[in-house]
This record gives C-alpha cells, sequence and structure tokens, in this order.
C-alpha cells in the first residue's frame, strides 16, 4: 500500500498553517465544504476531529457547506439500510453540536442532482490508474473486507471533487488521511481549467490539528466497531462503555500515548472534554488506578455532552423542523450546482 509520504504531510501543515493566517484576517474570503457519511450517530472521535473545528470555523465568519453524504454510504455496502433515519439523526448531531443553518448550508447528496452530473466530466479528466493508486481508496477496500466492491468505491475520489468543486470550495477541512482525496480533487480542477479554461478554483488541504482519539477497545474509532462514544448516548450508556474501556495493568496513572495508549486514550479523552492538559488530568488521577480513571473520564464526558444530548433530543422531537432545515439547505445548494453545471457545459461547449 502507498503510504502518504512525511514529506507531503508537513507540507500540507505548512499551508495549513498560512491558511489559518489568511481566515483570521478575512474569514468571508472562504468557503468551506465538508460531511459525513450518514451510517450511525456521530461520535466524540467526529466531535474533536472535525465538527468543533467546523463550528469554529462558522463562529469566525466562513461560509461552511456541511454535506450529507447519503448517496456514498453505497460505496462500500450493498444498501443503505435505515437511510432516513440516519440522516435525520445526522442533522440533528449537526445542530446540536452548533452548526447553524442560518449560516452554514446543510444538504444532501440525492437533492442536489446537478453536483451529481459533475462526475462524468470529471471522471473523463483521471485515469484508471490513478484512482487504483489513491492509498485511501486501498485502505477502504482493505477494510471492507470483501473480494470484490463496486466501481462507485473506485471513483469515490472523483465523486468527493464533484462535492468540492459544486460550490467553488477552496478550503477542505481533513485529517492527513484524507490529503489523497483533497490532491484528486487539484488535480481535477487543475486539469478541467487547462483543457476547457478557467472555472474551478483549485482547493487546499486544512488539517486538523487536534490529536487522534482511539477507540474504547484501543482501535481506530469507529462506528461499526461498536467502540466508540456516540454524541445520542445516554449518560449511563456512556458508563457502561468507559467502564469496559481497556487499560493497563500499572496503578499509577500517567499520559504516555507512545507506551500507554489505551490509559492515555482515556486521559485525553477526559482532557478534552474538560478543556486541560492531559498531564494535569493523570497528575490528579495519580494512583487512584484505572477505576478512578474511568469514573473521571465518565464525569467528564457526561458533562461536556449533557447540553448536546438536550439539543439533539429537542431537534429530533421536531422532524418536520428538521427536515425543513435540510430542505432550506438543498434548494440553496442546488441553486448552485446548477450554475456551476451551467458553466462547465458552456466551458466544455456541451448543450
Amino acid at each position: 500500500m502507498t503510504a502518504i509520504s512525511s514529506d507531503t504531510v508537513l507540507a500540507a501543515q505548512r499551508r495549513s498553517a498560512e491558511l489559518e493566517t489568511g481566515i483570521a484576517h478575512e474569514p468571508a474570503a472562504f468557503r468551506i465544504l465538508t460531511g459525513d457519511r450518514p451510517t450511525g450517530p456521530l461520535h466524540l472521535g467526529h466531535y474533536f476531529g472535525t465538527l468543533a473545528n467546523r463550528v469554529r470555523l462558522q463562529q469566525l465568519g466562513v461560509e461552511l457547506f456541511v454535506l450529507v453524504a447519503d448517496y456514498q454510504v453505497l460505496t462500500d455496502r450493498d444498501v443503505a439500510e435505515n437511510l432516513p433515519e440516519h440522516v435525520d439523526g445526522l442533522v440533528a448531531d449537526y445542530l446540536a453540536v452548533g452548526i447553524d443553518p442560518g449560516k452554514s448550508t446543510i444538504f444532501a447528496h440525492s437533492a442536489v442532482p446537478a453536483l451529481n452530473q459533475l462526475m462524468l466530466p470529471f471522471l473523463s479528466l483521471v485515469s484508471v490508474a490513478e484512482l487504483e493508486r489513491n492509498p485511501t481508496v486501498k485502505e477502504e477496500i482493505e477494510a471492507s473486507r470483501r473480494s470484490s466492491v463496486s466501481g462507485l468505491m473506485l471513483t469515490y475520489p472523483v465523486h468527493q471533487a464533484a462535492d468540492i468543486l459544486f460550490c467553488k470550495a477552496d478550503l477542505v477541512p481533513v485529517g492527513k488521511d484524507q490529503l489523497p482525496h483533497v490532491e484528486t480533487t487539484r488535480t481535477v480542477a487543475r486539469r478541467f481549467n487547462e483543457r476547457y479554461g478557467p472555472v474551478f478554483p483549485v482547493p487546499d488541504a486544512l488539517l486538523s490539528s487536534v490529536p487522534h482519539l482511539l477507540g474504547l477497545d484501543g482501535q481506530k474509532m469507529s462506528k461499526s466497531r461498536g467502540n466508540a462514544i456516540a454524541l445520542s448516548l445516554s449518560a449511563d450508556e456512556t458508563a457502561e462503555r468507559i467502564r469496559r474501556a481497556r487499560t493497563d495493568s500499572l496503578r499509577r496513572i500517567t499520559y504516555e500515548p507512545q507506551t500507554r495508549p489505551e490509559v492515555s486514550n482515556l486521559v485525553r479523552l477526559a482532557a478534552l472534554c474538560q478543556d486541560r492538559d492531559p498531564h494535569e488530568v493523570a497528575d490528579e488521577v495519580g494512583d487512584g488506578g484505572a477505576a478512578a480513571l474511568k469514573r473521571l473520564a465518565s464525569e467528564a464526558v457526561n458533562e461536556f455532552l449533557r447540553p448536546v444530548r438536550a439539543r439533539r433530543a429537542a431537534y429530533l422531537a421536531d422532524r418536520d423542523h428538521l427536515r425543513q432545515i435540510l430542505r432550506a439547505g438543498n434548494e440553496r445548494a442546488g441553486a448552485i450546482a446548477e450554475e456551476t453545471l451551467r458553466e462547465v457545459r458552456a466551458a466544455m461547449k456541451t448543450p
């Protein structure tokens, strides 16, 4: 598998620092595309990895487009099970954490046909070999544990390019593992502009500086693995999951991510929820051991999520309002996608 080089990551980090300076000076000059697949409730890994950053950028005044990627649910599965329920839950999660539909546009793939029409000309700009070399695609195929996958999986980066370019976003907040997808989008934008004339900006990746959270079993945090703390869990369910979290045999609690990853992950989780330094949290627990650490982490997480859960429940209690928010976002995204598609057809001299 082709790894993402350290030079690529360092270059993206330097560029992200420059972009953050630009955002601080003139936030309204930037447009961001971000989003999630509706395959289940979002969790704390999503919150600290992406959601909090989206809210921060929104509050600064950056124009934010948030995609409910319902079509992309089919990239690694045969059917999209419980899709309407998951879409409602995803929109409720967005609103509960502070994404404001008055400031940001929340929309769904399936409601914006002009966006999806961009895939065909975009696919003509990349080779099969380029798609097969994409390390993120390779990882997704490997994670699917299937002998074969659909063609949609291979074209996943191009679909993401359509997501980003339909609204001419110039920033895409990602983790380093998503850098190849952004590079595919940059390639598509450059090649289209070179072949047909200037239509699209060449977007930049905006790397997150938030430390990576592991799942409660010490593996990658994932909805499908059941090792995450979903924003929708009750306080009792959260406490039970944390009680079952993996630790180690040493009694004294320290924050040493390289040598004690499971213990350090719980320390980091409590520290993030309390906005504290993880070393300070570890020192507070000290010789209390894993049980004391888990109690502290449960209290920190539940206190942090208490207002989020209340807002989420209120939104889900009025699904008509929830769906009206999504319809309004769909209408705005649809109008922008139609205009972009008109520009693409004019540039390509097609009807």
